[in-house]
């Protein structure tokens, strides 16, 4: 079992010490990676533009990887009726249609954001698509859409046309015994796919119909269908777009990435945070990141209370700003430290939890819940056509999904990042008293991560506030400083 405190650290002054390290390695590797080759990086001539070397082994790589990823082994997740399912602060127990059906509209109403291809090409390369390498910016995508999809929705909201995917790709079993999760299927209450035997598409056609019965008629609200359009938009695959691919590698370029690198839970942490701030449509969100798994109340006081440079305060206007909070931590060394499995359960359980961007072993995933020892999460490794979000009433269909996965806890990596939003100081209270409730549930004698009283600044860490536009420091646990060099940091999700 590791005993790696997350909170026990060593500062690395800019740049992620593992992250250098991994770079330098990258370097003499052109064209390694996903299967074995690299993203094609192309050099620069005299004049700044690519050679049609470089050209040409991108636009192989890019082909090879639309067909790598343009296409899924559709399967289906079995869920047991006798365990609850958490998604997001939310319980469900499969044993009634209503609650399949409550599920399904809460899983789907997510908004997944994937691979895609045919997109403007990204500035300082020839790319124009991620597959490969952009899986974590697309997971921290996620992560974001969801504070915001709080931020600006009703709680209860539920995208209407979620109805109409009837073919949600799940099964409801009865477990044999408490023991083992497999059992005795009961009749799903979605249509499958890809059934081709006439018994069986007869008694799904019965069962979906019987279904949309009983389905609650959901009445469409204008206002909140009209951000939803704007929030997708938000993130389309265009340069203006606030929290698009293209914005957020721009950014990264700060942290010394660039198109066609692969990027860790803590990176994309700080990009996201640089996005937010940096954007014009929104006034009232700020992003804080905590600094060696420590959140300092003050600090996030100190980004989110108005009330200062209100002089004098205007009633009529908002003295707090919404806040989204992002802890990157590593539950674990080279593996998840099973100590902690309970507490990032308990933590999924919470209203105020927006998810987990992390995955297993080099490939990132965007975890949203969990069923017993397995974690439900929404994949982004897959490649779809770009959509053109500037266009009225686009099709939001490729933003949404409706298969349900599952992973073991014991595949997930140690390196993550968790995500939180408070709507208002009474909130943010509340969240630091739900989320360290939560955090004392581990076994291990290191917590997670830990809130404190104070200023960051009174720590000696003046350089490593989360308001501070440099990198963000490294988090290395005592005496593995040395180690650094001889091991692939797993902060890095990279395709073998």
């Amino acid at each position: 079992m590791n005993s790696v405190s997350p909170s026990a650290v060593q500062y690395v002054g800019g740049v992620m010490q593992d992250e250098l390290v991994e770079s330098r390695r990258q370097q003499p590797l052109d064209g390694q990676g996903s299967f074995g080759l690299r993203p094609a990086e192309p050099a620069r001539e005299a004049n700044g533009e690519p050679d049609e070397l470089d050209k040409l082994k991108s636009k192989l790589m890019t082909a090879w990887n639309n067909v790598k990823y343009g296409w899924t082994v559709k399967s289906k997740t079995s869920f047991n009726k006798i365990s609850p399912v958490t998604v997001l602060g939310n319980s469900y127990l499969l044993n009634s249609e209503d609650e399949v059906e409550r599920f399904r509209l809460a899983f789907v109403s997510r908004i997944w954001l994937t691979y895609r291809r045919e997109f403007p090409q990204l500035d300082g390369s020839t790319l124009t698509t991620d597959c490969g390498w952009g899986c974590m910016l697309r997971s921290g995508q996620m992560l974001l859409v969801q504070g915001l999809l709080v931020h600006l929705m009703p709680r209860d909201w539920a995208w209407p046309d979620a109805q109409q995917l009837t073919d949600v790709d799940f099964e409801v079993f009865r477990p044999r015994s408490p023991v083992r999760a497999g059992g005795v299927p009961i009749p799903s209450f979605g249509s499958p796919r890809g059934s081709n035997t006439p018994e069986k598409s007869l008694a799904s056609d019965q069962v979906a119909r019987c279904s949309q019965k009983k389905r609650p008629e959901y009445i469409r609200d204008s206002q909140a269908e009209t951000i939803h359009y704007k929030l997708v938009s938000w993130f389309g695959d265009q340069p203006p777009a606030p929290f698009g691919l293209h914005q957020l590698v721009e950014i990264g370029k700060s942290s010394g990435k660039k198109a066609g690198d692969w990027y860790g839970p803590s990176i994309v942490a700080h990009i996201l945070r640089k996005a937010v701030a940096k954007t014009s449509v929104l006034h009232n969100l700020a992003v804080y990141v905590a600094q060696d798994c420590t959140v300092y109340k003050e600090d996030v006081v100190h980004l989110c209370d108005l009330s200062p440079s209100q002089t004098p305060p205007e009633p009529s206007r908002q003295a707090w700003k919404s806040v989204i909070i992002l802890v990157p931590v590593r539950l674990g060394g080279e593996v998840l430290n099973p100590s902690y499995i309970e507490c990032v359960k308990n933590i999924l359980k919470l209203d105020c939890c927006i998810g987990i961007i992390g995955g297993k072993p080099k490939h990132s995933l965007y975890f949203v819940g969990f069923q017993d020892e397995q974690l439900l999460y929404l994949d982004p490794h897959y490649c779809q056509p770009l959509v053109d979000v500037s266009q009225v009433n686009f099709s939001l269909e490729s933003f949404h999904c409706s298969s349900p996965k599952k992973m073991p806890f014991n595949r997930m990596d140690p390196s993550c990042t968790v995500g939180f939003y408070a709507k208002n100081k009474k909130d943010f209270e509340s969240l630091c008293s739900a989320v360290s409730e939560a955090l004392s549930s581990s076994k291990e004698k290191y917590p997670i991560f830990t809130f404190v009283e104070g200023k960051s600044q009174d720590f000696g860490l003046e350089g490593h506030s989360s308001n501070n536009s440099g990198p963000a420091a490294h988090i290395l646990p005592p005496g593995q400083l040395g180690m650094s060099n001889n091991r692939r940091n797993s902060d890095e999700f990279v395709f073998l």
